[in-house]
């Protein structure tokens, strides 16, 4: 994780106020956490940091885009990242992320690393069921979804199933009728 050190603020020599840091997240980025599931990554991540007496505000905003694998084809395509994230740093006796949006800190500290949230907040930026754009409009052409067309029941199937059903039920079928 040393290699994250870019991403720790020490926040004991701030002024009170609102401060901004700039990050952009690439591949390199994502191999630090062993996560490999992105073809390309190209995110920027504005930091407002406010400083206040008692405790720290961070405002994450991340805009970009991904390259992933589209789950129904596997054809690559760029899927487009705009999410923030919000988290409050409070001074406590112990450290606590229990909660999502609070951090508590020791009093002792001089520095936080934001990394971890920043990896969080693209990966939730990302569907769970990745659709490449080219499928829902239909101008993704595939070896794949060729296939899924081709084995798809059709309506044409149904109708023969229904011709071919063995003629012995025909007789059960008149008992539904009779009364």
């Amino acid at each position: 994780m040393k290699a994250l050190k870019s991403y720790t603020i020490p926040f004991v020599g701030l002024k009170v106020g609102m401060h901004h840091f700039d990050f952009q997240i690439d591949n390199e980025f994502f191999e630090h956490f062993e996560y490999d599931e992105f073809n390309a990554v190209d995110v920027k991540i504005d930091l407002e940091f406010e400083k206040k007496s008692t405790l720290l505000e961070l405002f994450f905003s991340a805009k970009g885009s991904v390259n992933v694998n589209c789950d129904i084809t596997n054809e690559p395509y760029d899927q487009a990242i705009n999410d923030d994230f919000k988290l409050v740093v409070k001074f406590g006796n112990e450290y606590n992320d229990d909660n999502e949006d609070i951090l508590i800190i020791p009093h002792g500290e001089y520095e936080i690393n934001v990394a971890q949230y920043i990896y969080e907040l693209i990966i939730l930026a990302v569907p769970i069921k990745r659709i490449h754009p080219g499928i829902e409009d239909g101008t993704l052409q595939s070896d794949i979804l060729s296939k899924l067309e081709e084995l798809s029941p059709s309506e044409d199937r149904k109708e023969k199933s229904s011709e071919d059903i063995d003629p012995r039920w025909n007789n059960l079928k008149k008992l539904l009728t009779d009364k």
